[in-house]
């Protein structure tokens, strides 16, 4: 059988369009196999978001070209979009290069080289876990001057409801066991169509029959709705998580960056959001060394980490992105002194989650879990959302990957937990 070989890198929502790839090619009777050194194609779904992305996805295309042999090298995503030109100038082993949402130009290459069968009984993953990403809306409309995604996105585009549920039912039914929402800004969904939004669909996901978790990632601080807080805190199966990027504090840095927000009223919206639901856990990210950035601005901002005390909090160094509207920004920060100021706030912020986790320790939660074998699992409770949070050890035997069990937590560390199986 013809194969295909796929590494997808950058975001959640990359990995999204990279399964709905590979599920367009096994319509085709194309599999994808892990291993590139057993397919006839090598696809590469590349990040381009920052500097660093961008270096992780050209290193991971020269690893392919150098041992491509007589296979095939297509290259797509992001990075694809922003810099085509250049990586076929440089990658001449490239042999097709593909935009963002060109998955069905991708499947017609691929199908008009290999051989098409009857279409696959099983539609192929490129990972097993035991939850899955939900995308609701392709593109943005936000035009934050640090970034490029609405070049590389379009404009923000809310997918059907319908389809949206009928993904989210077989997901379920096929054993996943948490949903997560995500977009470049899921509180957008919806204002382009006609009496729907995303408190309407969360309620809809929630309906679907089964015992499943829903997340939300990403939500925009000035655009979360009192309905919206009323559902999570409703609703038994949506975990009491919100994940808010706030970017920064300071309303002079907002404005360079074409934000709306001030410390103040993100200051309103974690007492507003804490108190419509007093158990939530709440995570956000910052940018340190954005253009024209003092030291004052900086020491309001780690104030502000400290003040409202975040169960989870991310911090990037500004990337001066080309094609940006903060890239000719006068007042550029060093690259190390936007380094020690990330150093800063997660030093504070290991010994909130160290404080915070602490407070766990006795207490039983319904828990996840992602991995197990004969001697350890791997699991997560409400608060912690996968791969960007922390996780609970369960030293002990009698877990099952994918299960849902009670958790006494025993031990607190600075971002993960050590827990039990309570009876």
């Amino acid at each position: 059988m013809d194969k295909v070989s796929l590494v997808s890198l950058g975001c959640p929502k990359n990995l999204v369009d990279s399964e709905n790839l590979l599920k367009k090619l096994a319509e085709q009777g194309i599999a994808c196999d892990p291993d590139p050194d057993n397919a006839d194609i090598l696809l590469i779904n590349t990040c381009g978001f920052i500097e660093d992305a961008k270096r992780e996805s050209v290193e991971e295309i020269l690893k392919l070209a150098e041992h491509k042999g007589h296979k095939k090298l297509v290259v797509f995503g992001c990075l694809a979009k922003r810099f085509g030109d250049e990586l076929q100038r440089e990658i001449p082993e490239i042999d097709a290069l593909y935009g963002v949402g060109e998955e069905e130009k991708i499947a017609a290459f691929c199908g008009n080289i290999l051989q098409s069968s009857e279409a696959l009984r099983d539609t192929p993953r490129l990972s097993e876990t035991s939850y899955a990403y939900l995308k609701i809306a392709e593109g943005c409309d936000r035009g934050c001057s640090y970034c490029v995604i609405p070049d590389i996105r379009g404009r923000f585009r809310s997918r059907d409801p319908e389809e949206i549920l009928k993904e989210a039912e077989l997901l379920v039914n096929s054993g996943r066991k948490e949903l997560i929402i995500v977009a470049q800004d899921i509180t957008s969904y919806g204002r382009d169509i006609r009496g729907y939004n995303l408190d309407r669909l969360v309620r809809d996901i929630a309906s679907i029959s089964g015992d499943f978790w829903i997340r939300l990632l990403y939500l925009f601080p000035t655009s979360i709705s009192d309905e919206l807080l009323e559902t999570i805190g409703r609703e038994e199966k949506v975990c009491k998580y919100l994940d808010i990027p706030l970017q920064h504090t300071e309303q002079k840095i907002l404005g360079f960056m074409r934000r709306p927000g001030s410390r103040e009223l993100f200051r309103h919206l974690v007492d507003r959001i804490r108190k419509a639901i007093p158990e939530v856990a709440l995570r956000t990210t910052l940018i340190t060394g954005f253009p024209r950035e003092t030291d004052d601005d900086f020491d309001r901002m780690l104030g502000f980490v400290k003040d409202m005390a975040f169960d989870h909090l991310g911090v990037f160094v500004y990337s001066r992105e080309e094609g940006s509207a903060a890239y000719a920004l006068r007042g550029q920060v060093p690259k190390q002194i936007s380094k020690k100021r990330r150093e800063t706030i997660m030093e504070a912020q290991a010994g909130i989650s160290l404080e915070k986790n602490r407070m766990l320790v006795g207490n039983v939660f319904r828990a996840l879990v992602d991995e197990a074998d004969n001697h350890v699992a791997v699991a997560r409770i409400y608060s912690q959302a996968p791969e960007i949070d922390g996780v609970v050890f369960i030293h002990q035997a009698g877990s099952r990957k994918g299960a849902f069990v009670p958790v006494r937590i025993d031990t607190a560390y600075d971002y993960d937990l050590g827990g039990s199986l309570a009876e």
